[in-house]
């Protein structure tokens, strides 16, 4: 008999086992840690059964639009309470460190906080169309919300979706990622203690292949939220165009940040700690590309180097600057795409491969120069604590460089010459872009690519009229 702690998948309100269990590991000893149900394609069609019933009840949708604002904050008040016991399983299960652990469920928190807020400000408008006529529109709920997370911040990502989409009034399938389940069944008991109704949340634990193909071709599907992997998404995509289901989608990246002759070097260096080590580097919208003026080049690569040298590594317990990655199959691919651009004939100034002697996941921090424009290391995204820094000559060099792959999230301007930063800013191919701080804004500011990065909007007050469609109402008033 196992004894490993078992974790749940909650359906209609009630948390369910399964016939079979997943074993969940510690990326920092390559050791189990915890087991989870591994929900199947009945599991999916009860959770769907479930959301559908609430939907058609107007449990969530034809209560006074103050109701969502307080189970809102509710859930966000819960979310803070568990928040010491979550962190740690969090910590455990995605090799993250403790603080980050406990950072990500306090952003959850702010999520409901901050979308509790606006589900009572959900307003339509009238349209005159003279004195026969009553004309208004109204935002009506999209109904099935089947939103996939992906495994880097779970707990957060859920809830950048979870939480809009309950303020406009939707029930809510989530599929939880294989390697990095646990943590997210902290926001269902939440929820849970919040008092929402029955079938309005309902979290599975599943293969993406099997039951994440289900949720998303499932007729009562009304939307699909997807964040992860591009390839993953455009399989996605190709099912949702089936039924025409309505998509957010928020893929991978590969985003550069410009560093101009003038820019505080100190800011770069603090920005390239969070914007490339962070959680590993396992970020989509990661400073993957450090683009610097010539002139400041060998001063950015010499501090580069000196700052990823002495960055502590281990267990997220033990609040490192540098964690695991989540799986034994991630390091081998980010040591692979190292390996490969080294033959290519990059320098590798730093790292490179895994750290030796470790059991668990561990990759140095790595940085590349003297890397080819076309090749992998500068296209595609690693994921991984990998950086690249590349110099240019020309604000337009800069440019094209930065614009230069596929991908459109993210990118970043460093300049004291905040008139240079914002004409390059607008010249920048992406969603967001941040000037002197990487990774500034929060919940507040809209997320989301242009390009393989995919579409929609996630955070602030744009995301929200995501999960809402509009209708009209037109009224005669006044016989012929």
């Amino acid at each position: 008999m196992s004894t490993l702690e078992r974790y749940y998948n909650y359906i209609d309100g009630a948390w369910t086992g399964a016939d079979n269990w997943r074993v969940v590991l510690d990326p920092a000893t390559d050791e189990p840690y915890a087991e989870i149900a591994d929900a199947g394609i009945d599991d999916a069609d009860a959770a769907m059964a479930a959301a559908r019933r609430c939907v058609d009840s107007g449990a969530l949708s034809t209560v006074r639009p103050a109701q969502r604002v307080t189970w809102l904050l509710a859930i966000a008040e819960e979310i803070r309470a568990l928040t010491e016991d979550a962190a740690l399983v969090l910590c455990r299960e995605n090799g993250k460190s403790l603080d980050v652990a406990r950072g990500e469920f306090e952003e959850a928190a702010r999520y409901f906080e901050y979308y509790a807020g606006m589900a009572d400000k959900i307003e339509g408008t009238s349209i005159p169309l003279g004195d026969d006529y009553v004309d208004f529109t109204s935002h009506e709920p999209m109904g099935v919300s089947v939103q996939i997370v992906p495994w880097n911040f779970p707990p957060s990502i859920c809830a950048r979706s979870l939480a809009p989409a309950l303020a406009a009034g939707n029930a809510v399938v989530i599929k939880s990622p294989e390697i990095s389940p646990l943590a997210m069944t902290f926001l269902m008991t939440a929820c849970e203690r919040a008092g929402l109704p029955k079938g309005a949340v309902n979290l599975l634990c599943g293969k993406g292949s099997v039951v994440g193909s289900h949720l998303v071709s499932h007729r009562d599907a009304n939307q699909i939220v997807f964040t992860g992997s591009v390839p993953t998404g455009q399989r996605i995509l190709r099912e949702a165009a089936e039924r025409a289901t309505p998509s957010v989608m928020e893929l991978g990246g590969k985003s550069a940040a410009i560093v101009h002759a003038d820019a505080d070097i100190e800011q770069v260096i603090d920005s390239v700690k969070a914007g490339i080590f962070f959680n590993a580097g396992q970020v989509c919208s990661a400073m993957s590309r450090l683009l610097v003026h010539r002139s400041r080049y060998d001063e950015v690569v010499e501090r580069t180097r000196a700052l990823a040298e002495g960055m502590s590594i281990g267990p997220g317990v033990d609040n490192p600057d540098l964690t695991p990655l989540v799986s034994r199959d991630q390091l081998e691919r980010v040591e692979a795409m190292c390996r490969r651009a080294i033959e290519a004939g990059a320098t590798c100034v730093t790292g490179g491969e895994r750290v030796s002697g470790s059991r668990g996941y561990f990759m140095q921090p790595t940085v590349f120069t003297h890397v080819a424009t076309d090749s992998e290391i500068f296209q595609e995204e690693v994921f991984g604590p990998v950086l690249v820094i590349h110099p240019f000559d020309s604000e337009d060099e800069a440019i094209a460089l930065a614009n230069g792959t596929a991908f459109g999230l993210v990118a970043g301007v460093f300049d004291s010459q905040l008139d240079r930063a914002l004409r390059t800013a607008r010249r920048l191919r992406g969603g967001q872009v941040f000037i002197n701080e990487w990774f500034a804004g929060g919940v507040e500011t809209p997320f989301g690519g242009v390009g393989l990065s995919g579409f929609g909007r996630e955070k602030g007050q744009e995301a929200l009229y995501s999960y809402v469609q509009t209708r009209n109402i037109a009224v005669r008033i006044k016989g012929a």
